[in-house]
């Protein structure tokens, strides 16, 4: 019996990046946190985010912020292939447009140091 418990266990993966904690990213400057970028992503963090660029980020965390815990915010739609995911994104739901059609994903951790976005959603 004793086993059977030990394996009804579940142990939660804790996200990690660079040797940063999730948590710890969220309460970290923009300055140290460019630092975890690449160099291209450095430079392109420096020169600013595009007006679309910001008015979805603060889109997501708005949203992200009105909803209670464990329930999925609402689907910000974008057409932005080439934005850098942010910590502050993660645990929102995008669609991105392929075409015709919005494509529904979720933002997710393992995706947090990647240039394209659409690459490391998840799509359903």
């Amino acid at each position: 019996m004793a086993e059977v418990e030990q394996k009804m266990k579940q142990t939660f993966h804790k996200f990690t990046c660079c040797g940063v904690d999730l948590n710890q990213l969220l309460d970290t400057s923009f300055k140290q946190l460019t630092q975890l970028y690449s160099p291209w992503q450095q430079w392109s963090l420096k020169q600013g985010l595009q007006r679309k660029q910001h008015s979805l980020l603060k889109y997501l965390c708005r949203a992200k912020k009105e909803v209670p815990p464990l329930v999925k915010p609402e689907v910000g739609k974008m057409d932005l292939h080439d934005v850098i995911i942010l910590p502050e994104m993660v645990g929102t739901m995008v669609g991105i447009c392929k075409g015709k059609t919005f494509s529904q994903g979720e933002m997710e951790p393992p995706g947090i140091l990647a240039t394209y976005s659409s690459c490391f959603i998840p799509f359903k």
